[in-house]
């Protein structure tokens, strides 16, 4: 591993402050959140009042019965997260599944989860644009 490569994954790492732990912060995105979703995901937001995005996933039995289809779910988010927490708005956000993401192969998986992020980009910067037109 180069210096370079080893400073970008120190400034792209998954640290403890980047995930909802406790179940207050699933509880209050539950309660009043912006639903986005496609034919395979579910993902929830609300502002957080932080200077950073947060992630929380409930990948169901469900959703997924085996474990390991559970998982690679799991791992495809935190890894689209990693990469793109930069570019999210503050918010925190619960990723959900169904059943139709454990057919998806990963390289399409991916792109889901990613456009799930480019439309969450645009239409949390028009909800925030439109409460402080009204706002003022």
């Amino acid at each position: 591993m180069t210096t370079a490569s080893a400073d970008e994954a120190s400034v792209f790492r998954l640290t403890p402050e980047l995930k909802l732990l406790t179940a207050e912060n699933y509880k209050n995105v539950f309660a009043k959140a912006e639903r986005f979703g496609n034919c395979s995901f579910t993902v929830l937001a609300r502002g957080n009042g932080l200077d950073h995005a947060r992630l929380g996933l409930a990948i169901s039995k469900k959703c997924a019965k085996r474990a390991v289809d559970r998982n690679r779910i799991k791992r495809h988010f935190r890894e689209s997260f990693r990469i793109n927490q930069h570019k999210l708005p503050c918010v925190d956000i619960i990723a959900m599944c169904k059943p139709s993401a454990i057919s998806l192969d990963n390289a399409n998986m991916r792109e889901q989860i990613d456009s799930q992020w480019r439309f969450m980009r645009k239409k949390v910067v028009a909800l925030s644009s439109e409460s402080t037109k009204s706002s003022d």
